[in-house]
């Protein structure tokens, strides 16, 4: 069966050819993209004075409708159907923002000598061995302040 061209030079895969991955891939994609772009367009001034005027036109409106019920069902609707939408769209954001953070301290980790390699795939470790390495660490750190402090002791001893 011939695939079709897309956009970006992908083809595009009939439903019965097993490519519903692709097609998953390219939905997931999208989003990625999508909510990118409303995140990046929703931190900006603009679109925080659009806000502002909407809701003053809100505001002004009730005097035309007598400050009824639906005039306030109408913004209570409104900013909760924005909100919901919202939050799927910030923790897809945070989510790959997570992510990139977590491959570039991945990727310094694997670069440096003498770490333990088992830091740069930390995440994937349980919430129990995740506490088990937190207390080592601690541990660690404790040991390493010890050190330093029997050592700066020792230091202003010599200059007495």
């Amino acid at each position: 069966m011939p695939h079709k061209k897309l956009p970006g030079g992908k083809a595009a895969h009939s439903p019965g050819d097993g490519s519903g991955a692709l097609a998953s891939a390219n939905a997931r994609e999208w989003f990625g993209h999508f909510a990118q772009e409303i995140a990046r367009l929703s931190g900006k001034p603009a679109t925080f004075l659009l806000a502002v005027l909407v809701i003053g036109v809100w505001g002004i409106c009730g005097v035309l409708f007598n400050f009824s019920d639906t005039w306030q069902l109408i913004i209570n609707t409104g900013t909760t159907i924005a909100t919901f939408l919202m939050v799927f769209l910030i923790q897809n954001t945070q989510n790959r923002d997570a992510l990139a953070v977590q491959l570039k301290l991945s990727e310094l980790i694997l670069a440096m000598k003498g770490v333990p390699n088992r830091f740069a795939a930390i995440e994937d470790l349980s919430d129990k061995e995740l506490e088990a390495l937190h207390n080592e660490s601690r541990k660690h750190a404790e040991r390493m302040l010890e050190h330093l402090n029997r050592r700066r002791a020792s230091r202003a001893k010599g200059k007495s």
